[in-house]
């Protein structure tokens, strides 16, 4: 196994880590009523997309140390895009300091990782 693979999967690791903290902290610091999002009804498609949408970042885990390379390389670059302009979107709907600061985060592993995969060999 290359280190590059376990280099992409450890920052797909980080960056599910990150959002799984910001979720934590949002339901400790009272920014989050069950069943609304933004102060809308979540419907059960709703739920059911966003379990799409973060369960990505776990199979990206399993695919980055599975892949062959050029398409390990293209997927890890994909998708880091696509979380990078997902989380930029998003930025400003939140209000707390602390999830600003994470999703910031989050955006450094997603440059991170198009940075490794871009530069793998």
């Amino acid at each position: 196994m290359d280190d590059t693979q376990i280099k992409l999967s450890v920052l797909w690791v980080c960056l599910m880590l990150t959002y799984l903290l910001g979720d934590v902290l949002r339901i400790f610091s009272g920014d989050f009523q069950a069943g609304q999002v933004g102060g809308m009804q979540v419907s059960q498609n709703m739920y059911l997309g966003m379990a799409i949408l973060m369960v990505i970042p776990i199979v990206m885990v399993y695919l980055s140390l599975t892949l062959n390379s050029p398409v390990n390389r293209w997927a890890n670059i994909v998708v880091a895009i696509f979380f990078f302009g997902f989380n930029l979107i998003g930025l400003p709907t939140y209000p707390s300091a602390y999830d600003k600061f994470l999703i910031v985060v989050g955006l450094v592993f997603n440059v991170l990782t198009i940075w490794t995969a871009w530069k793998w060999v």
